[in-house]
């Protein structure tokens, strides 16, 4: 679908309307392409005194060819293609003015489709009130830049937990746990993904040998795979090195070889709601692959009415499709340990299950359900060295969204703080970066693909 708007503002006389009636103004979004830069300009490194992250993220960016300055060599003209800044060293409320002095005079020094990354310590690890506090206050902080930085650029904040290092001072612990998270901000696999809160913790993570195939050798079923955020995911995940298994509904059968042939992988026709559905696929996974390393649970329907007016059905269905399939096939596979250690659980959750939407009750509930069903699994399943996380997307460009009148529509692609809506591989690439080995210390994040939505928190 086209988003004639934005087509619009690139052009001479669109920029000129726009900025003389103050209208939105979608910027062209950096996207990944393979053998891309990390950025497209140099990083600016910061730290909070006492900072105990510095050391490590030296050496991700200088391992990731990423050029480095730091506030004592930028000069007032430099312009950088990310801020990174340490605030782990901030205990204090008071303290927090550091975080002023640094991104103050940077504000416009940072280029179109920058990122701004800050580094926190987890509230709940902190060793006094006041430094929990002021942890927490870094949500605010990043929040905000991420609307008002403008130009494409993404803000987020990494708490990375002291559990993600041997020794939580400089280990190499911290740099395996935290680099595929930082690989993944500063590309442009992460452009729509902003004004988010990731959490790093302690999980087993492993370096691939090609950062530019870091699925290599891993077994990924993808569900609902034969059209949009799914078709757009089993190409992604094989283009990483996977061997996808695109599963979908037989009524799909056509588009799912289409999609499979394309990528070099296997389909399966499945119905996620029959009986004997999650017998099947572990038996399939078996047989033909000995394990799955990544599940993806993409597979979601909608049946859209107010509450008042939803028959029986539509809600049963949603419920099924969208929630209680996942459980099934979860229960399946990790009882007949398919998913091994180091293996990853994804879910497709949505906005609407964090903010609620009209004519929706049955289709957020499902989606609500699924941030439960990684709250709840998430610690459950460390100790057998699973992850568990979920995204989040906003306003999708897809041929369901498409079908949305026009008002609606273009209100949901205007209110974000990229001013406009975000395409299947966007969710598809952050998807990715969960499954790769290397993100085995995140775990139990809800990550949010929606161009920093108004809605919601």
């Amino acid at each position: 679908m086209t988003d004639r708007y934005a087509s619009f503002v690139q052009s001479a006389a669109g920029r000129a309307l726009v900025k003389r009636l103050g209208l939105p103004d979608p910027p062209r979004l950096r996207r990944h392409q393979p053998g891309d830069p990390l950025l497209r300009g140099p990083a600016l490194l910061g730290a909070a005194t006492g900072g105990r992250l510095t050391e490590p993220i030296v050496k991700i960016l200088t391992a990731a060819g990423v050029e480095l300055r730091d506030t004592g060599t930028a000069g007032p003209q430099d312009r950088f293609g990310a801020l990174v800044y340490d605030a782990t060293g901030i205990t204090d409320s008071t303290e927090l003015r550091q975080l002023y002095d640094f991104f103050h005079p940077q504000a416009r020094a940072v280029l179109p489709s920058g990122r701004v990354i800050v580094l926190g310590t987890p509230p709940r690890e902190c060793a006094t009130p006041r430094e929990a506090t002021a942890q927490r206050a870094l949500e605010g902080l990043v929040r905000s830049i991420g609307k008002e930085f403008g130009r494409g650029t993404t803000a987020q904040l990494v708490y990375v937990s002291g559990d993600a290092a041997d020794d939580p001072a400089h280990s190499a612990g911290t740099i395996t746990s935290l680099e595929s998270t930082i690989r993944f901000l500063l590309s442009g696999r992460s452009a729509y993904v902003s004004g988010q809160v990731i959490r790093v913790g302690g999980g087993a993570a492993s370096v691939p040998a090609d950062w530019d195939l870091p699925l290599d050798g891993q077994v990924v079923l993808v569900t609902g795979a034969a059209r949009g955020i799914g078709a757009a995911l089993a190409k992604v995940l094989a283009r990483d090195g996977a061997k996808v298994v695109a599963l979908d509904i037989p009524a799909a059968g056509d588009a799912l070889a289409a999609v499979a042939n394309d990528i070099g992988g296997t389909a399966v026709q499945l119905d996620l709601t029959a009986p004997d559905a999650p017998t099947r696929l572990a038996e399939h996974l078996a047989s033909r692959h000995g394990r799955v390393d990544v599940v993806v649970h993409n597979a979601g329907i909608t049946r859209d009415k107010t509450l008042g007016r939803m028959d029986a059905d539509r809600w049963d269905q949603v419920i099924d499709v969208n929630l209680s399939s996942q459980e099934r096939i979860n229960d399946v596979l990790l009882e007949r340990e398919l998913i091994p250690a180091g293996g990853r659980i994804i879910s497709v959750s949505s906005i609407a299950g964090i903010a609620g939407n009209r004519g929706q009750t049955n289709y957020a509930t499902s989606k609500a359900g699924v941030i439960g069903l990684v709250d709840s699994l998430a610690p459950a399943l460390r100790e057998r060295g699973i992850s568990v996380n979920a995204v989040a997307p906003g306003f999708i460009e897809t041929r369901l969204t498409a079908r949305i009148p026009l008002v609606v529509r273009e209100a949901g692609r205007r209110m974000n703080s990229l001013a406009q809506g975000g395409l299947p591989v966007d969710v598809a690439e952050t998807i990715g970066w969960l499954a790769w080995p290397a993100s085995g210390a995140v775990s139990g994040n809800v990550v949010r693909v929606c161009g920093q939505s108004l809605l919601g928190a």
